[in-house]
């Protein structure tokens, strides 16, 4: 029994795309196809300017302090639409939804999400970590499941602060690209981890520490 509990811990550690601590992989990125369509109809949907690019430069700086200096530790932009979601360390269990336009306004941002320091930010998530593992109904789960998530939540490194500013700098560079321009983003600190889709098929998932050469090698 015991070999097969280990074998499944090692299962449940290793075959997901994305792991806890990140990748589980040495690749620089990982891709994962989509719809066909959207790949095959590029050439033929026109580019649009969105609510997003019309606030663009704003929304780049408001997200680096955001992420850098405030409670969130994911964010997703949705250029297309203007959507934007956000996940608190202080709420992490629930989305907020909010506007470009209005993530763009920085008195919004100074309202709607208190400033933290980023060294702050994660030790308050080393403790919610802490306090689940000592949780009751964390302790009901069998001894395998208990291995499985301890060696989660002991593994996993945040992302550099210095590695936020030149993912979100190159967001408007992105969106201005002609036919694959950038349609939405998934960042996230707690893994260290860039999420992309492009105007064709599928989604990026990328090391935030080897982004720069990703660009070098991907893009145009």
């Amino acid at each position: 029994m015991s070999d097969n509990n280990d074998n499944f811990e090692e299962l449940v550690l290793k075959e997901s795309i994305v792991g806890a601590a990140g990748l589980n992989s040495n690749h620089l990125q990982i891709g994962i196809r989509g719809d066909p369509s959207l790949r095959e109809t590029t050439f033929d949907r026109k580019r649009y300017n969105s609510p997003a690019d019309d606030v663009i430069d704003a929304l780049q700086e408001n997200l680096l302090d955001l992420m850098l200096n405030r409670s969130t530790y994911r964010i997703y932009v949705g250029f297309n639409s203007g959507e934007i979601r956000t996940h608190s360390v202080f709420d992490p269990l629930r989305q907020e939804i909010h506007t470009a336009e209005k993530m763009a306004d920085r008195e919004y941002v100074e309202r709607q999400f208190p400033a933290v320091s980023y060294d702050d930010k994660i030790q308050q998530m080393r403790e919610l970590y802490a306090a689940l593992r000592g949780g009751d109904i964390y302790k009901k789960l069998p001894d395998y499941w208990q291995n499985i998530l301890n060696k989660r939540s002991a593994n996993w490194q945040p992302m550099k602060a210095d590695e936020l500013e030149p993912i979100i700098s190159t967001f408007k560079t992105l969106r201005d690209m002609q036919q694959y321009y950038l349609r939405n983003v998934t960042l996230c600190i707690v893994q260290g981890l860039v999420s992309m889709q492009f105007n064709c098929d599928g989604t990026q998932i990328i090391n935030a520490e080897n982004y720069k050469k990703f660009l070098e090698e991907n893009l145009p």
